[in-house]
């Protein structure tokens, strides 16, 4: 079983982002409609506010507004509001007289101290019956007035009808809001930063168990651990369990296909070793042809045994072999192999961290195979390095002796080919070499040795 950890890149991948995304767009929404919400409820009680006080002041003014015998009008005593004797206060009143026939109004009649000079031009009523309207014109200074209007009509015969004015500026109105608006813009703003700064970390917090998950995958893979351990919360715990559960069910499906194929190898083997034995003691054709059918049948079950094993092993996982011991056994074989000769192995240094990710029996037959090819035809050494590249281990093999061509480089990799008939071989062991590298995502090739002869450069997973 292959576990793959593939990171995420885009929205729809992630979970962190997916949560993040959804919390944070929900808490802006939520800012901006309770802030235009909040906003047009201040407003709307600002706007009541202004024209209650603008109708308390018009009851003032229609209260102290007296007539006398004339029918010449006066306001007395005057407004409480000390704005009105202000000029230019933003606060203004104003009592045009109504013409008894249609035509003009006389302006300014009488008016508050703070319109000065200055006279409100107020728009002719429809009706002279009418009681009250609200409605904006320019004032003094230019800027907008809210208007609120009263049409009275004295006891007096002789009095004609009077229209009395309260005006305020709409800035008394605006101005509290634009204040209130701002206060509420940095409340606001306040609140949804904490609330995603908190929202951030609530998501990164929930899902560091699954950083965790990660990582212990992560060791799984990588051969450090055979299962996932640690302590993760009830709703990942079940998940934690029933992947241990498959890692254990597929190590023991690995460990029966080993069995099973030693069984084979031996069933296999027994009989061939003893038809072997049986051709051996004679010297006739058929028993020579018994023989060496019987030596490729077996090269053949080796062969095929090799792939099988690796190809079981290449499906579990945890699987973590340390470089360095195997390689150094295989060098004193080799060494006391070809002791008759003077051939030296030669190691060059291998790290402790170097391990493979895989069988040790399986780097065994590799290294094996590459270590007595290049015996076989080195003259004085053979040098093995190894190296760690990226996520590879780099074997690299090389020998002293003549060396191989461009195109019996390739040649020798291929399954019972041998580049010199008259040396021993069976032209299998560099195919299960390339078989077994290709199985665990690896490679193997061939080039030219600094020393002189060939080298074979041997890629396999790093763990």
């Amino acid at each position: 079983m292959k576990i793959r950890c593939a990171p995420s890149f885009t929205l729809l991948d992630s979970l962190r982002l997916r949560l993040l995304a959804g919390t944070l767009v929900w808490i802006l929404v939520s800012i901006i409609v309770a802030g235009w919400g909040l906003g047009s409820l201040f407003q709307r009680h600002i706007n009541t506010q202004f024209q209650a006080e603008l109708k308390t002041h018009l009851d003032q003014l229609t209260a102290a507004l007296a007539i006398d015998a004339a029918g010449k009008p006066s306001v007395s005593p005057p407004l409480s509001d000390p704005r009105f004797d202000q000029p230019y206060s933003r606060l203004y009143w104003q009592i045009d007289q109504l013409p008894e026939q249609s035509g003009p109004a006389l302006a300014g009649l009488l008016r508050s101290r703070s319109l000065w000079d200055a006279v409100l031009k107020a728009p002719t009523p429809a009706s002279a019956d009418e009681a009250r309207r609200v409605y904006t014109i320019d004032g003094p200074d230019g800027h907008a007035l809210s208007v609120l209007e009263r049409i009275v009509r004295p006891d007096e015969e002789s009095a004609p009808a009077l229209r009395l004015m309260v005006a305020a500026d709409q800035r008394l109105m605006a101005e509290p809001i634009g204040r209130f608006t701002r206060m509420l813009v940095l409340a606001l703003g306040v609140l949804g930063a904490g609330l995603m700064l908190a929202a951030i970390v609530q998501v990164l917090i929930g899902l560091r168990p699954l950083g965790q998950l990660r990582r212990q995958l992560g060791a799984v893979r990588a051969g450090g651990s055979r299962r996932i351990e640690g302590h993760f919360p009830t709703e990942v715990q079940p998940l934690v369990d029933d992947f241990n559960g498959v890692l254990s069910i597929n190590a023991e499906i690995v460990n029966r296909a080993r069995v099973q194929a030693g069984n084979l190898a031996h069933s296999v083997k027994t009989p061939l070793a003893i038809l072997a034995n049986a051709a051996g003691h004679e010297d006739t054709p058929l028993a020579r042809l018994i023989v060496e059918q019987v030596a490729m049948a077996q090269r053949q079950v080796d062969y095929h045994l090799a792939r099988a094993r690796a190809a079981a092993a290449v499906q579990a996982s945890g699987l973590r072999t340390p470089v360095g011991p195997p390689l150094q056994a295989l060098a004193r074989v080799m060494g006391r192999l070809y002791a008759g000769r003077g051939l030296v192995v030669e190691l060059g240094d291998i790290s402790n961290d170097m391990a493979f990710r895989g069988e040790e029996q399986d780097l065994q037959e590799m290294l094996g195979n590459l270590l007595d090819n290049a015996c076989k035809w080195a003259t004085s050494r053979v040098v093995v390095n190894v190296a760690a590249e990226g996520g590879n281990l780099l074997f690299m093999v090389e020998d002293d002796g003549k060396g191989l061509s461009g195109a019996e480089r390739e040649k020798v990799f291929q399954r019972g080919v041998r580049v010199d008939e008259q040396a021993a071989g069976s032209g299998l062991g560099l195919a299960i070499v390339r078989d077994l590298a290709v199985l665990y995502g690896g490679g193997v090739h061939a080039e030219s040795a600094p020393i002189g002869g060939l080298r074979v450069v041997l890629r396999l997973p790093l763990a």
